[in-house]
């Protein structure tokens, strides 16, 4: 019903933003990511966003990006995860991160956002494959299985997600495990 919004930002309280359309004031829950790229508060802003009524409420939420938007959509598909959930899986990590996660089967990456247990995370992994992964932009293109296992290997030994893709990105597209973990363990150190 509504897709997007542009007006001014009257104000800014996590997660909810306060948005001034021509004299009409909404309340849009936003996630993180969106949270933290949006302009000062007077300045002019658009969002895409996703309407959802319940039978004791009706809520907006927004979005920066249409891929954002799209992860939103597909995560409530999802039996016992709402809107909340989606929500703060889409501020725990970014769209590109749970696209990685899916595409590779991680769910120890998805049960790292509060409120996300096991049984729920590897429910998101079995639906979602397919519907929501490097397609929507994962930060490292995985082109192999040594490629797979060394970028497990940087995750495990407590490098984040963005840190991990930039040390993959930089390694040779044939190197083996060992040297592949060496090389970016010597990158990442710099």
């Amino acid at each position: 019903m509504i897709g997007k919004l542009t007006g001014t930002l009257l104000e800014k309280n996590p997660p909810e933003v306060l948005l001034d359309c021509h004299g009409v004031g909404y309340e849009v829950n936003v996630p993180m990511s969106t949270f933290y790229n949006l302009p000062a508060v007077g300045e002019r802003v658009s969002l895409l966003t996703q309407f959802i009524v319940r039978e004791d409420a009706q809520l907006l939420y927004g979005f920066a990006t249409p891929t954002e938007r799209q992860a939103f959509r597909e995560l409530i598909k999802i039996s016992g995860v709402g809107p909340r959930t989606a929500l703060s899986i889409l501020s725990g990590m970014g769209v590109g991160d749970l696209a990685q996660a899916i595409t590779l089967q991680e769910a120890g990456r998805l049960v790292k956002v509060p409120g996300i247990g096991k049984k729920t995370a590897e429910r998101l992994l079995l639906e979602l494959k397919g519907k929501l992964g490097a397609d929507m932009g994962a930060h490292a293109q995985v082109t192999s299985d040594a490629q797979v296992d060394i970028l497990q290997a940087l995750l495990a030994l407590g490098y984040n997600d963005k840190e991990a893709a930039a040390a993959l990105k930089a390694l040779p597209p044939d190197v083996g495990v060992s040297d592949g973990i060496k090389l970016a363990l010597k990158a990442l150190a710099k």
